[in-house]
């Protein structure tokens, strides 16, 4: 014999009971409801145009930075030639696109005075690296060219390096290196990545050029270049394991950088929040006057049969109803402005930024991160008066 189907429970039949009520409240106070949504919608626009707009400063920013730095350097503990061992593992691993062994070295670089032009001097951080170097690196056309053929007693120096020396093209400056040692070396040109902090530091010669400044035939390590440099920390781990080298990933390098860029991120989302938070009140005053006009009809619902829980669940679906279409408008304007910027980005004064225009990077865990805290924030708003209209006494009101 077939088993009865179970009656279904109260809570279940009361659902089309409330969105009946809850969309009659929702009708008689139109123009309310659409100024409560329109507050909705701006915070979580302003919301998501931030944030993409964060995203897209500080993947510029990286990128940047990593054009004219490795992804991944790996260093010998005790100055060493170079690593036939290391380097067959370093292709064999598919998740190095390049690497180049380098010597790095810190001096002085200065231009002598001549007539009508004062002496140059700043200091510089100095890397020799072999020809297939700029294989590393992302320098722009003719730059990666220019590196890729620098010849011995060539040096290749950072936009801003170069204008705070006063050297062009072509001229000679001179390098006092750490270990006191001096030598003459021919500008070969000029790069940039966009990112001062490398512009004003950098320079490059050959290999061959700073070992025989510092007379040695060792080097410092390898610097790597990855498919994904998000795996730089993963590689750097695999690699040094059980050899006598230590990694440094460029996470790690710029690790200051990435948490001010974190915690930026961070203060500019919270505090457009603080919108959407305020547009929320607006939704808990719409509905607590609701309740104060419905206060007899809630009453007499009370007084028919209905329970706390209806009463609730009213109001809260009232409330879905308005940060769901403040969420829906709010994301429709945000991707609207975040397209715009990305088809007319936000230009910004090239003297004052290491990029002249804003780009702009959407991510999906943003989306969910704001409409999840947009809809839990109305939800709460929407609490505090769907529990008060629960609470009414019918007894004391009808009488």
């Amino acid at each position: 014999m077939a088993r009865p189907t179970p009656a279904p429970t109260p809570a279940v039949r009361t659902w089309p009971l409330a969105w009946t009520l809850a969309s009659a409240h929702l009708r008689r106070r139109r123009t309310q409801n659409v100024l409560t949504i329109l507050g909705i919608a701006v915070g979580v626009m302003a919301l998501i145009a931030a944030l993409s707009l964060t995203n897209g400063f500080t993947g510029a920013l990286i990128d940047a930075t990593l054009r004219a730095s490795p992804h991944l350097s790996v260093t010998a503990f005790r100055p060493a030639g170079p690593d036939p061992e290391l380097e067959r593992a370093l292709r064999g691993d598919a998740r190095v696109q390049a690497f180049t062994p380098f010597l790095a070295d810190k001096g002085l670089l200065t231009r002598p005075a001549t007539d009508g032009r004062a002496a140059g001097v700043d200091f510089t951080t100095l890397f020799g690296v072999p020809g297939q170097g700029s294989r590393v690196l992302e320098l722009r056309e003719p730059e990666r060219s220019q590196l890729a053929t620098l010849k011995d007693g060539e040096v290749l120096l950072g936009s801003a390096l170069a204008r705070s020396v006063g050297a062009f093209t072509g001229e000679e400056v001179r390098l006092l290196n750490s270990t006191q040692r001096r030598t003459t070396l021919t500008v070969r040109g000029v790069f940039s990545t966009g990112n001062y902090l490398i512009d004003s530091a950098y320079a490059f010669t050959t290999l061959n050029t700073l070992q025989d400044l510092q007379q040695t035939r060792t080097i410092t390590g390898y610097q790597l270049r990855l498919h994904d440099p998000q795996t730089a920390r993963a590689v750097g781990r695999d690699l040094t394991l059980n050899r006598n080298y230590a990694a440094l990933p460029w996470q790690n390098l710029y690790g200051t950088l990435l948490q001010q860029l974190d915690l930026q991120k961070k203060v500019i989302g919270f505090v457009v929040f603080l919108i959407v938070v305020v547009a929320a009140f607006g939704i808990a005053n719409v509905l607590t006057l609701a309740v104060f006009e419905k206060t007899q009809e809630i009453a007499i619902l009370r007084a028919v049969g209905a329970t706390r829980a209806l009463i609730t669940r009213v109001f809260l679906l009232e409330g879905l109803i308005l940060g769901l279409g403040g969420l829906l408008l709010g994301n429709l304007l945000g991707l609207g402005i975040s397209a715009y910027f990305t088809v007319r980005p936000f230009q910004l004064p090239g003297d004052l930024y290491f990029i002249t225009a804003l780009p702009v990077e959407v991510r999906l865990t943003d989306l969910l991160g704001v409409n999840t805290l947009g809809l839990v924030t109305t939800l709460l708003a929407a609490l505090i008066p769907a529990r008060r209209a629960a609470n009414i006494e019918p007894a004391r009101i009808i009488r």
